[in-house]
């Protein structure tokens, strides 16, 4: 058996992420998302998300053990330097580092690309994901009370934040497609793999 990688996703890794993500939708208010998006509206969301983030996937022997991504947080300009990441790992590949790896990851491609905050928002109760983020750096912000309703009951939200840089004058954040010839992309997408077992 080969050995975990970290790349960036492709439209055929679709069926695999949509097979992680469902439980969240289904089962749990993880996801606020009530309704499973069909193979092709999650490959549009793919395809819009990875021109301006980065968009990974921990595969083994090309199937999908878990992804993760960074996405716009709100969409005012004064806002594009601040980024909301998420990550879903199959259930059968929990506690194996497989979270941590690909959230190391994409932190070090949004911090190469130029952005300056990193938020997580947080459906809770959800120890997993608070304890991920706050083994990454983040700091919890504050609580959202009765945020959402789903599965016939109000859940909050918690938002946690991770302060990559505090440039007085910053450029634009550069998109994925500028970086991908500079080794330096290479290393921020397989910078998670230490985290990774064998």
């Amino acid at each position: 058996m080969a050995s975990p990688i970290i790349r960036a996703a492709r439209d055929d890794d679709v069926a695999g992420m949509l097979a992680i993500y469902a439980p969240a939708v289904r089962d749990s208010a993880i996801s606020f998302e009530e309704t499973m998006p069909d193979p092709d509206e999650f490959r549009r969301r793919l395809r819009a998300i990875a021109g301006h983030y980065p968009w990974l996937v921990c595969t083994r022997d090309d199937r999908v053990l878990g992804y993760a991504y960074a996405a716009r947080f709100h969409p005012r300009v004064a806002y594009q330097w601040t980024v909301e990441t998420t990550v879903y790992v199959a259930a059968e590949a929990h506690r194996q580092g497989i979270g941590r790896a690909l959230y190391t990851s994409v932190l070090e491609c949004v911090r190469l690309q130029g952005h300056q905050t990193v938020v997580g928002i947080i459906a809770l109760p959800n120890a997993g994901s608070v304890g991920l983020h706050e083994a990454l750096g983040f700091t919890a912000m504050g609580v959202l009370p009765n945020a959402g309703h789903k599965h016939g009951a109000w859940h909050d939200v918690g938002y946690w934040s991770l302060p990559l840089a505090r440039d007085p004058h910053p450029a634009p954040p550069v998109p994925p497609a500028a970086l991908t010839g500079d080794p330096r992309w290479g290393k921020a997408i397989t910078s998670g793999e230490r985290h990774l077992g064998g």
